[in-house]
């Protein structure tokens, strides 16, 4: 039995509570791996994951994966609902702590800046010291901040507290993607990501309800004080159920496990083909890059742009439906809450709307063998670019108090159906069109877009004053009108304008030649396949020849384990393949792993 080697050992299972506090975990079947090398300084042994490794996130139950998805997005959404909920008790902190409108609204201004500049420091950290520390250090600073802002005594205080809880608690906004790319391969993360990207636009909708409802019922250092449980609950789950998920810091923490194991030396491949990443190197990419591809590549900075106003118009509501409602229909602050409604119910029926385009995408992969153009991913943003104005102006032009209060609420649900349509939409395109700067397409997106974020509610308050409730809120419905030919016109001629984008034209030359590197890999191991396999059916019709000689019984067995063997060899050779195009397809890590020294098109290319 000893001489079938083709068979594929069955990977010990690890208690789930050693996947989440043993980052070192190995097995016995992880020690004794023939890994590439000599285990010299020279020549280390090549530490990678192993056939069915039980540690390999791509290898989690579904039921694991979607738990820690769901867990994931909850952070975003807790983040986006704590940006949000301050809003209910706004009138209070006036009050209480005799601060104007304006200097009140910083208290969201700031949250929503913190935004701006805390994903660019926490996802290079988390490339560097795993996703699972960045999460639970932040947010425990988080729920730390906004434990202080409960009991703050004026309003510079909470203020500052308020952006240092955004500044720590937006670490989701790479962080949380980066984890549900690490466990589901490219073609099946649609719904997945999805349900990330909705939470934090479906977050703020919800925040003013329940913190409108709480301030008027217990105050607003109550509506901080929950939103201080409330994150706290969840940093305990982080805490307790969130494994590590990111490739190359386990297998570099393995390598480290069994060097120490032995007198050999183990590296991780990863390691070994990007070469050591220095805390420095990693924060001057992650810092300056997003900021170059801006404003040097048309396709971001027009997306970017149009992202930011529409999530501005999404903040600015903030400042203008207390206005509307409270001022001039004499609402409380908890009934003023409810017009969010509107907009809430719109982001479901869009989050609804996407999964038979997820399923319709995933067919299209199925029917292709190569790559599939960008602009595939962009027809529900056009759905959505035209139902945007709709609702503006919708809102616009009832929000009067002599006309009924469920028009104007009712014309949230399009601007929150096409808010999340082109959010998504757009989110997917830039990955695709981008690939390996993908990381940094992100990170600017949603910089630009928390800096508009802040801005809008600032000058909300003075549009009002100076323009009325109608024409005031008509101006946000015309910039949305002014954008609707963007995701038209890239989906005409995306195809042509990308040629014409150095970076979108290098990312693509880099697709092209990973997928020849890829499909070579796997004609070079086609005939050693070929030939483990014919080599393990000839000892099948060995064994079958013999059976007369042997146990009857012991026949099948022997046969099976044959079977075995050579789907085990097939298998093999196919999730290499798999493994590799999963792991660059990663569109949270992939530009800093590979373009900071990787030949892009034939030449050294450095951003």
């Amino acid at each position: 039995m000893a001489g079938f080697e083709g068979e594929a050992p069955k990977a010990s299972k690890i208690p789930y509570w050693r996947l989440v506090f043993d980052q070192k975990v190995v097995t016995d079947e992880v020690i004794s791996h023939p890994y590439a090398g000599r285990g010299t300084d020279d020549d280390s042994f090549v530490v990678v994951w192993i056939p069915g490794d039980s540690r390999n996130p791509m290898n989690f139950s579904s039921i694991l994966k979607w738990s820690l998805t769901i867990l994931v997005s909850l952070t975003t959404l807790t983040i986006a609902l704590i940006s949000s909920a301050y809003s209910g008790g706004m009138a209070q902190v006036m009050k209480e702590l005799g601060s104007s409108r304006e200097v009140t609204i910083l208290g969201i201004s700031l949250f929503v800046l913190g935004f701006a500049f805390g994903p660019l420091i926490w996802a290079p950290m988390s490339e560097i010291f795993g996703r699972r520390n960045v999460f639970t250090i932040t947010f425990c600073l988080l729920t730390a901040f906004n434990a202080g802002c409960a009991g703050s005594e004026n309003i510079q205080t909470l203020i500052i507290l308020r952006f240092l809880a955004g500044f720590f608690g937006s670490s989701p906004f790479g962080n949380a993607g980066g984890s549900i790319a690490d466990m589901f391969p490219a073609a099946k993360r649609g719904i997945a990501i999805s349900l990330f990207s909705a939470a934090p636009l479906c977050g703020p909708a919800i925040g003013p309800i329940i913190g409108g409802f709480l301030g008027s019922g217990a105050g607003w250092r109550w509506v901080e004080g929950f939103l201080a449980i409330f994150s706290g609950v969840i940093w305990i789950c982080l805490c307790v159920f969130l494994p590590e998920t990111y490739a190359p810091v386990l297998l570099r923490r393995r390598a480290e496990k069994l060097s120490d194991l032995s007198d050999k030396v183990y590296r991780s491949k990863l390691d070994i083909e990007r070469g050591k990443l220095s805390l420095q190197q990693t924060l001057t990419t992650a810092l300056s890059r997003p900021w170059r591809l801006l404003f040097r590549e048309p396709i971001v900075f027009l997306f970017c742009i149009y992202m930011a106003i529409i999530y501005g118009i999404l903040y600015l509501c903030f400042a203008a439906f207390p206005i509307v409602f409270q001022e001039a229909r004499g609402w409380n602050e908890g009934i003023g809450g409810l017009a969010f409604l509107g907009i809430l119910v719109g982001m479901i029926i869009a989050v609804i709307y996407t999964f038979p385009e997820n399923m319709h995408y995933a067919k299209l992969c199925r029917q292709t063998t190569g790559r599939l153009p960008p602009e595939v991913r962009l027809p529900p943003s056009i759905v959505g670019a035209i139902a945007l104005p709709i609702g503006l102006f919708w809102f616009a032009w009832t929000n009067s108090p002599s006309i009924h209060w469920m028009a104007s609420i009712a014309a949230g649900a399009p601007f929150g159906f096409g808010l999340v349509l082109v959010f998504l939409s757009v989110f997917n395109y830039m990955i695709d069109a981008y690939t390996i700067y993908s990381a940094s397409v992100l990170a600017a997106n949603s910089a630009l877009r928390s800096l508009f974020g802040a801005a809008f509610p600032l000058f909300t308050s003075y549009l009002y004053s100076g323009l009325g409730i109608h024409w005031a809120s008509s101006i946000p419905a015309f910039l949305a009108l002014a954008c609707v030919p963007i995701p038209i016109v890239f989906y005409l001629y995306g195809a042509r304008i990308r040629k014409r984008c150095r970076y979108a034209a290098e990312a693509d030359a880099f697709m092209q030649r990973l997928a020849q590197s890829n499909q070579q890999e796997a004609r070079r191991q086609e005939p050693a396949i070929e030939k483990s396999n014919a080599e393990v059916e000839a000892a099948a019709v060995d064994v079958e020849s013999d059976s007369e000689a042997t146990s009857l019984s012991s026949v099948p067995s022997a046969i099976d384990m044959s079977r075995r063997a050579s789907e085990a060899s097939k298998m093999s050779g196919r999730s290499l393949g798999r493994m590799t195009t999963q792991y660059e397809e990663n569109p949270y890590d992939i530009d800093r792993i590979n373009t900071r020294n990787s030949t892009i098109s034939g030449r050294c290319q450095e951003v």
